[in-house]
């Protein structure tokens, strides 16, 4: 069978980043998708809290035309199992990401770490917010990136709010749609275990990627790859 190659054929993307960057961090992916022919939108979560950011998302989805992919990469992953409920998303796609299931949040999945798991850096919490220190930000979260753009990272973090954290499931879409997750082998914010077990529970289609926690901005081309697999998923359903 031919690849449909027309515009109008392909699913939208819509992309959702995690706790202490924003949507920029997607540039690279973003370009490959849209030369590809996707039509892609970046969501701006303001990461205040769970709710908040659902409705961010789904203002976004409201605007696309046709079935979409929602991607969400470490928080962004709780985000998308909550807004992909929607019934314009097709599929999921996790990138290094939090799939949480019914009654769970991010506080609740990463309460009790298994022995010798690497422990991110959040500072205490301060007015509701939390940060990485600047100083250990690169070796946890973006280890394989470009030291000037991992430095970058660290001093223009968005404040992640513990209510963000908090905030809890009430009807995982993973349950109901497919979904596709990237493991991120050197991840050092959420152990590879765990990624393993929420992948295997939601029933994804799994890749391995040799990355740390933002394999999204150091491996661009393997996020991409993915996405497009999913969209693939989503055209062949489609097509059935």
């Amino acid at each position: 069978m031919a690849e449909i190659a027309t515009t109008a054929a392909l699913p939208a993307v819509v992309l959702v980043h995690g706790g202490f960057v924003d949507g920029s961090g997607w540039e690279d992916t973003y370009k490959i998708l849209k030369k590809d022919g996707y039509n892609v939108s970046i969501v701006q979560n303001p990461t205040t809290s769970l709710a908040d950011d659902v409705v961010a998302t789904k203002r976004v989805l409201a605007a696309q035309n046709g079935p979409v992919v929602l991607v969400g990469h470490s928080y962004g992953g709780v985000v998308v199992t909550e807004a992909g409920n929607d019934p314009s998303v097709a599929a999921l796609v996790y990138v290094a990401a939090f799939a949480p299931d019914k009654g769970e949040s991010v506080a609740a999945l990463i309460k009790d770490p298994p022995p010798g798991a690497p422990v991110p850096p959040i500072l205490p919490p301060q007015d509701g917010f939390l940060f990485l220190d600047r100083t250990k930000f690169a070796a946890a979260f973006a280890a394989d990136v470009e030291k000037e753009k991992a430095e970058f990272m660290a001093n223009s973090q968005v404040p992640w709010g513990v209510e963000a954290l908090t905030g809890t499931i009430s009807q995982p879409a993973w349950k109901t749609k497919p979904s596709w997750y990237l493991i991120a082998t050197e991840d050092k914010m959420i152990p590879p275990p765990a990624q393993h077990f929420m992948s295997k529970r939601a029933g994804s289609t799994v890749v391995e990627v040799k990355g740390s926690h933002a394999v999204y901005v150091s491996k661009p081309e393997a996020v991409a790859a993915l996405i497009e697999k999913a969209a693939k998923g989503v055209r062949d359903l489609v097509a059935s």
